[in-house]
């Protein structure tokens, strides 16, 4: 079983809970709060994991990635989109170092600005 296996299967469950009874379950609640909600607990996630990061805690580190990449997957299906979608970008950017691949984010907005 691979990690993308995991994440598919999260990815379904997140599907199929979205729409179900805000008074059962937490992903419910969330949709039916709205994006905005779904947002806010992203950042909310985010600043828990550079806290742990501070802190330097591996379990607490690990437990806070899990929480952001979740709440992370539950604005991915708000989106329509979902985890194979940002791996295709990981495997796209793979063997580029980090500044061609920003070089070329770059080069990509200044041309849509050109056409706007």
């Amino acid at each position: 079983m691979t990690s993308n296996d995991t994440l598919a299967r999260l990815a379904a469950v997140i599907e199929q809970r979205k729409g179900g009874d805000p008074d059962k379950s937490y992903v419910a609640r969330l949709f039916h709060k709205g994006t905005d909600a779904i947002l806010k607990k992203i950042g909310e996630e985010a600043t828990e994991t550079v806290m742990a990061a501070k802190d330097g805690d591996a379990k607490k580190i690990v437990g806070e990635v899990a929480d952001l990449w979740f709440h992370s997957m539950l604005a991915l299906s708000a989106f329509g989109l979902t985890p194979a979608d940002v791996l295709a970008e990981l495997e796209r950017r793979e063997g580029l170092s980090g500044l061609e691949e920003f070089a070329s984010r770059k080069a990509q907005q200044r041309d849509q600005e050109d056409k706007s």
